[in-house]
């Protein structure tokens, strides 16, 4: 609202006249008033009693009356101990919902801000997994509520298609593939090649098994196992541009690609930018050579290159190893810098899980060792881990859920939720199939997001496709319910009389509504789609109350008929917004 911060503005202006004391706006905390006490807004009196010489309660009635001096909006106010309550009038109420009705919600004008995401990031030797799904769902998330509040949002995907984990797909499809392909074995290809993963680890174990039963110790039987060896023979064959072995590498990549666009495309999530670590790898090297020439690194005995960071509490880290081989980190120093420069970027944010904490502050710190000045502008947004009832997931072994099997669960398991509580009737067969996709990704999307970034999460798929209580289901659900109300009304009215009475459940119900922007900049501030869910789903279960309590249609006053439409209606297009910033499509029927 939009009272609230002319109210900080005359206290801070009202502070450092009557007493010659400025406040910084921060000091000035405004609340929402709790329900067990009158008001709307409340302000925390604590902070100004040692400067008015009074105790909180005096305080409080103090500036109590002097807002409702200075705002016919504030028609009452109560003090209760160190909290000043302040009650807004009706018809401020109502202006504050003719504005928002009559605005369209869009995203703000450009701050002049351009941010890159990247997010995604997968390996090309496997399918997208429910890891995955919570990483590419945050960072399209995210982007969405960072373009919300003005900022150029670039989407980014750097995909590790290099390295010994790919060499290994590779190594087992050379060596047990028969020259099969997806098409020959109506496989998609991400999961063809991911299968071939699970092929290497397999027959990696056989032959440590071997190994250690000819004498062999563990650790010698790991690193001599001929197929481990034949993956490495690869790798250095692909470094050196072996044709035959870039060939294979890019045959197998291009079905993995294959597959990605298809399961991106189920999940409703898009990229501006694709970068490739086979491209990418190198760049690094530069920054290394300058930082050794300005003292900021240094070589060890076996010409390997390192960086001491125990000065920030954290030790020695390896930038490029003694044969002059990049490392991972070498590559996201040139990523990182070839960004800021290309893309003029103000910020760039890793959307990485948590067991990549320490490598993303040794990367900013690296970059303020060096001085460049954008170093505290990279965030490493770090979420948790998925896990799933049955415990952890483990690629190599081929326990993951992989992205693809999960959606199609989602959407049968809505299927058959849906057909129990009978809510497809009048749907075309289409229709309905539309419906189940739909709402098995809302519960999906919904479930995923709703817990905050930085908590590991416990995915329960029966739990995520209930229609009440805390999903998306529930929310689609009330969306289609204000639709169904708003079908049969003949014409939406043009406005509503101002001088209406509203009761507490219409008041609630327009309170949170005006919340919304102030919601989404605490979302943006937070990277956290997590606000996003609570505060829809609050939005849809107050809409809920309301309706139960009240009629829409069937009342006899036509002025508060007309009012409750407008009502209804602006609750489903905050709804379907919210739902637009989550990447959740609502549905006009259930």
């Amino acid at each position: 609202m939009k009272i609230k911060k002319e109210i900080v503005d005359t206290l801070l202006h009202w502070f450092k006249e009557q007493y010659n004391f400025r406040y910084s706006p921060q000091e000035i905390l405004l609340q929402e008033t709790r329900k067990e006490f009158a008001g709307e807004i409340t302000l925390v009196v604590f902070p100004f009693t040692k400067l008015t010489k009074l105790n909180p309660e005096q305080c409080g009635n103090l500036l109590g009356e002097f807002l409702k001096t200075q705002f016919k909006e504030i028609y009452s106010f109560n003090v209760v101990k160190g909290f000043l309550n302040l009650s807004l009038s009706h018809d401020y109420i109502l202006k504050e919902f003719e504005d928002i009705r009559n605005s369209t919600l869009t995203p703000k004008p450009s701050n002049g801000n351009t941010i890159m995401v990247e997010y995604s990031s997968p390996n090309t030797n496997k399918p997208l997994h429910l890891g995955h799904v919570r990483n590419n769902l945050l960072g399209f998330s995210v982007s969405n509520i960072l373009k919300h509040i003005g900022n150029k949002v670039i989407m980014a995907n750097l995909i590790n298609d290099r390295g010994i984990h790919i060499c290994k797909s590779m190594i087992a499809w050379m060596e047990f593939g028969n020259n099969e392909t997806p098409t020959s074995t109506s496989t998609k290809g991400d999961h063809f090649v991911g299968d071939y993963y699970v092929k290497f680890n397999n027959e990696f174990k056989k032959e440590v098994s071997d190994l250690i039963e000819g004498g062999e110790t563990e650790e010698q039987a790991e690193k001599n196992a001929p197929i481990l060896l034949k993956a490495q023979d690869l790798l250095r064959k692909w470094e050196n541009n072996d044709e035959q072995t870039l060939a294979t590498w890019k045959e197998m990549n291009s079905w993995v690609y294959d597959g990605f666009k298809d399961t991106y495309e189920k999940l409703g999530v898009s990229f501006d930018k694709f970068y490739y670590e086979s491209q990418t790898y190198l760049l690094g090297k530069s920054i290394v050579e300058e930082g050794l020439s300005k003292g900021v690194f240094y070589k060890k005995d076996d010409n390997s290159v390192w960086v001491d960071l125990s000065d920030e509490g954290l030790d020695e880290k390896l930038l490029l190893r003694g044969d002059g081989t990049s490392v991972y980190i070498t590559q996201d120093l040139g990523t990182a810098e070839q960004r800021f420069i290309e893309d003029q970027l103000d910020k760039l944010i890793y959307v990485v899980g948590n067991e990549q904490d320490y490598h993303f502050k040794v990367l900013a710190l690296i970059f303020k060792k060096l001085g460049r000045e954008w170093w505290n502008e990279l965030y490493h947004l770090s979420y948790g881990m998925v896990e799933l009832p049955t415990g952890k997931m483990k690629s190599r072994e081929g326990t993951v859920v992989d992205a693809d099997d999960l959606i199609a669960e989602m959407i049968e398991s809505a299927k058959d939720k849906t057909l129990e509580l009978g809510k497809t009737e009048g749907l075309k067969d289409e229709e309905k199939l539309e419906l189940f996709r739909k709402i098995g990704l809302a519960a999906l999307k919904f479930f995923i997001l709703k817990v905050d970034p930085k908590k590991k999460m416990l995915f329960n798929p029966k739990e995520s496709i209930d229609f009440q209580g805390f999903t998306g289901p529930f929310v689609l659900y009330t969306y289609a319910r204000i639709q169904s109300i708003l079908k049969r009304v003949e014409k939406l009215p043009q406005g509503f009389e101002r001088n209406l009475e509203i009761n507490n459940e219409e008041k609630e119900l327009l309170l949170h509504l005006f919340k919304l922007e102030e919601t989404l900049e605490l979302a943006a501030k937070e990277l956290s789609p997590a606000v996003v869910c609570q505060y829809v789903y609050d939005l849809a279960k107050i809409f809920n109350k309301f309706y139960h309590d009240h009629s829409i249609l069937s009342i006899d006053n036509l002025e508060k008929k007309d009012f409750r439409i407008l009502l209804a209606k602006t609750t489903s297009v905050y709804i379907a917004y919210c739902c637009n910033l989550l990447g959740i499509e609502v549905v006009e029927k259930m």
